[in-house]
């Protein structure tokens, strides 16, 4: 990462926004860069390699939406976007893009924070669990499906899956307990980092797991893998039985 805790992009039109923000995280230790358009955001992504994208939807030349589909193209950095409190609309598209997590406007910096905090953490503990894991076996197999725990990589029918962070690590914590349901808040606190303040804070996990399912070709209506507990949450459940080995 950037520094210590990680380099961070903020994407604001608003100059205040920008200020508030890099005073506050470059004041707990994070090193930051701003861009106040979208064009500029694509150029500074593209010359500091941030760990993480604060990003604004509504944005002159192109708007957030716009960046986080390009954004996504070519990394799957961790994105927080900022939306309008109204615009359920662009919330659901955000994640439906790729986002990892939303705020609504407005919003407490220190929220904003401690969400940065959460993500960078796991990312963190991901990568050492990765290295510690280096040369083992961690594999999960369900029908078609196969789980590569220790590389954080997923197949369907042999292909490659192309997931994010946030989609890979619901995926290994549905599948490391096959029959069980998780709830959705039990799913933000272990994935996001943090539990819930608002009902509107599961259709970050609602959204994840339709990205998730159309990736690993599951039909909702009649899942293979992840399956719906109605009112409570998701559970992992193969056609076939779902195991997993970890050996040396």
């Amino acid at each position: 990462m950037g520094s210590d805790k990680g380099k961070i992009l903020i994407v604001d039109d608003e100059p205040m926004i920008r200020r508030i923000l890099s005073t506050r995280l470059t004041m707990v230790g994070y090193q930051v860069i701003v861009a106040s358009n979208g064009i500029e955001a694509l150029e500074k992504f593209e010359q500091e390699s941030p760990d993480l994208v604060v990003l604004d939807v509504m944005m002159p030349q192109l708007n957030g939406l716009e960046v986080c589909q390009e954004l996504r193209k070519v990394s799957d950095t961790p994105i927080v976007m900022l939306t309008a409190l109204s615009d359920v609309a662009d919330r659901i598209m955000g994640l439906q893009l790729g986002a990892d997590d939303y705020l609504p406007k407005p919003f407490s910096p220190k929220e904003l924070e401690e969400r940065i905090h959460a993500i960078l953490r796991r990312l963190k503990s991901n990568s050492a669990k990765a290295t510690a894991t280096d040369g083992g076996v961690g594999v999960i197999q369900a029908g078609s499906l196969r789980i590569e725990t220790h590389k954080r990589q997923v197949f369907l029918n042999n292909e490659r899956v192309a997931l994010t962070g946030m989609e890979f690590d619901l995926l290994e914590l549905l599948a490391l307990t096959p029959g069980k349901t998780v709830s959705r808040a039990d799913i933000l606190q272990k994935v996001w980092g943090y539990s819930p303040r608002h009902y509107a804070d599961m259709r970050v996990v609602d959204v994840h797991v339709s990205r998730l399912r159309s990736k690993i070709g599951d039909n909702p209506k009649s899942p293979e893998f992840i399956h719906t507990d109605w009112g409570t949450g998701y559970f992992f459940q193969g056609n076939s039985d779902s195991s997993q080995v970890v050996s040396a």
